[in-house]
């Protein structure tokens, strides 16, 4: 991970105090499977940038962008290049304290504290990424407050106060389009250093499908990347909706006819198919067919 970040073009003096931090707290063997392998790489210097100061600074850090935008690959990539444990952090309507933190529990017949996995994230020094923070009630949060701030502590009721190890953060993730999002408070966000994370621009695009299809012809990653863009700027233009602009969509239709399916099915399993308006996605068809041939199959697109 430190060699993409010196590809990305990042400072030596950032990466040697990457490596400072991973030598003053060494990972532990029995988290070493909870530090990520990140499949994809997140690109764009700007962001890492911030990120990784933030990070080395102390703050826990607040991701902010759209669908699409790379929140959870970043994290993930975070998680990796600090060489740190993961703690995956899902939050919904009725995430509470107890889901959070932990709960009594009736074990070897005796009361015992359980401990959630913000406590296992402190007491082992990990990264832990609270996604989707904003689906949670702000009041169930605000369990949350003496954790992310100066204090970095959790106070469990009745049991002792477990004290943030040096090198826990956190990183959240929030996208205000999704269904059953709020608004965070300001107490909570003032927690947080906020990166607003861009679209992804078509040449790191580009870039982030030939390192995942390294036999991908150029013409064709190209085109594709392409098609991707027309695709947000149909979604900004309010033409259609973000349904369509799925990147993860668009790397599995690769995989598939990297598999065997022609590139036209594959687009409609990974891209198409994900609107489920009629009109909606003869548009983003049509889209396609003007880019693109769907007829092209893996011998015309990979190299022998």
């Amino acid at each position: 991970m430190l060699d993409f970040l010196r590809s990305e073009g990042i400072e030596e003096e950032i990466i040697g105090k990457i490596e400072s931090f991973r030598r003053a707290y060494p990972l532990e063997e029995n988290n070493a499977s909870r530090v990520p392998v990140p499949r994809f790489r997140y690109y764009g210097k700007e962001i890492w940038e911030k990120a990784l100061i933030a990070l080395l600074s102390g703050e826990n850090v607040l991701l902010v962008g759209a669908k699409a935008t790379g929140k959870n690959v970043l994290a993930e990539n975070l998680a990796a290049v600090f060489n740190r444990p993961e703690w995956d952090i899902s939050f919904y309507l009725n995430t509470d304290a107890a889901s959070l933190i932990g709960t009594d529990t009736f074990r070897s017949g005796e009361v015992r504290f359980r401990k959630g996995p913000v406590t296992q994230c402190a007491e082992e020094g990990g990264f832990g990424v609270l996604d989707e923070i904003n689906m949670a009630k702000n009041e169930s949060l605000a369990v949350l407050h003496a954790t992310l701030d100066f204090r970095r502590v959790i106070d469990v009721p009745g049991y002792e106060r477990i004290v943030l190890r040096p090198c826990t953060r956190f990183i959240a993730t929030m996208n205000y389009g999704y269904a059953g999002t709020r608004e965070l408070n300001e107490a909570l966000a003032s927690r947080f250093m906020v990166i607003n994370m861009p679209i992804i621009s078509e040449d790191n695009l580009d870039k982030l499908i030939k390192s995942q299809f390294p036999a991908l012809k150029q013409e064709y990653s190209a085109q594709l990347a392409g098609l991707f863009e027309d695709i947000r700027k149909k979604c900004e233009n309010s033409e259609i909706s973000t349904k369509a602009l799925d990147l993860r969509g668009l790397l599995a239709a690769i995989s598939l006819v990297e598999n065997g399916l022609s590139l036209g099915k594959a687009l409609e399993l990974g891209i198409v198919n994900k609107s489920f308006d009629d009109f909606e996605r003869q548009l983003v068809s049509d889209m396609i067919t003007t880019r693109i041939d769907g007829k092209l199959t893996r011998t015309d697109l990979f190299e022998s």
